[in-house]
């Protein structure tokens, strides 16, 4: 008898598992199989307090709760790289990144051991611009100028390295052509300065306050890339965009610089639902004039697909397509 009851006890333990197994966790939120669900909650994965993703994603932020109901916490980070991790863990619905670091971790290539294959994006934000930079007296005046000079092209592992290397791809050249170096920005503007390097790459929004720096001090150049070789980068990179750096961006710099970026962008993952996705893209889209930040100017829903290398969430792409927007 006791034997019995045990193994009915036991069986009826087993069923409410499997009962509460189908009827999903207590997460606070729920989809159905067309994509659609609630959801109370989200995490947005930003970068450094001193960085531009971390205020940025604290107005992001209040624009959801605001637009949306849904309630949002801004993570610190260590920003694109660890964002990207930290997106494919769940530890985050929501995180900041670039286009070009948003492909290397779908493909599973550069710093990504593993393919991040359930990414999606959201949208585009603003151009990370890619700068050569050098002084007036170098005699630099295009990127094929470059062979056999000492040129910054970044740190180890950095995006601003890869990003040297394909443009110098694009020109036929490697940095085996330079004499290359890898500095930081502070170090290579140093560089500049005292004469120890003749030209740098720096990638990031400008105006950049290394660079600021060296044009108060020297009468420095930006080196432009050509139009042809813009657009065999793009046609093999996707993830960049075409992008110009504006006449007295910095100080001298008086004519208008032709160069690439990639570009900030927000990404989720493959299963969070259509419906809110749809909801999110369309709260920050629509309230840009929202946005208390100096770079909150730049972002416009007619240029959140450039430098769009990944596949769209399906809920960003109706928004889209709502607008009448597509990919170049």
């Amino acid at each position: 008898m006791k034997k019995r009851s045990y193994f009915l006890g036991t069986a009826l333990v087993l069923l409410l598992s499997m009962i509460l197994a189908a009827c999903g966790g207590g997460s606070g939120d729920s989809s159905n199989g067309d994509g659609e669900g609630k959801v109370d909650f989200i995490a947005i994965a930003t970068g450094g307090t001193g960085g531009t993703y971390y205020p940025l994603g604290g107005t992001f932020g209040k624009i959801i709760k605001d637009e949306t109901g849904i309630k949002t916490s801004v993570e610190t980070s260590g920003a694109s790289a660890e964002n990207m991790a930290t997106l494919k863990a769940g530890d985050v619905q929501i995180a900041f990144t670039q286009t070009d670091i948003a492909n290397y971790a779908v493909e599973g290539t550069q710093m990504f051991k593993e393919k991040i294959e359930n990414t999606r994006g959201i949208g585009t934000l603003y151009p990370e611009t890619i700068q050569i930079v050098t002084t007036k007296d170098s005699g630099i005046k295009s990127v094929e100028d470059l062979k056999g000079k000492v040129v910054s092209v970044g740190e180890a592992g950095s995006g601003t390295l890869l990003n040297a290397e394909q443009i110098l791809e694009v020109h036929g050249m490697t940095t085996d052509d330079l004499e290359a170096r890898n500095l930081s920005f502070d170090d290579s503007s140093t560089g500049i300065q005292d004469g120890t390097i003749d030209a740098a790459f720096i990638t990031g929004g400008t105006p950049i306050g290394a660079v600021e720096g060296l044009a108060a001090t020297e009468d420095i150049s930006i080196v432009p890339i050509e139009q042809d070789k813009i657009d065999s980068l793009i046609e093999k990179y996707p993830y960049y965009a075409e992008d110009e750096i504006p006449a007295d961006t910095y100080s001298k710099v008086t004519e208008p610089v032709t160069t690439v970026a990639v570009r900030a962008m927000l990404v989720t993952y493959e299963e969070m639902p259509e419906d809110v996705v749809y909801d999110i893209t369309k709260a920050i889209y629509e309230n840009t004039d929202k946005i208390q930040h100096a770079k909150g100017e730049l972002i416009k829903a007619e240029n959140a697909l450039k430098g769009m290398g990944i596949e769209l969430h399906p809920g960003a792409k109706k928004y889209f397509d709502e607008k009448g927007i597509s990919k170049e």
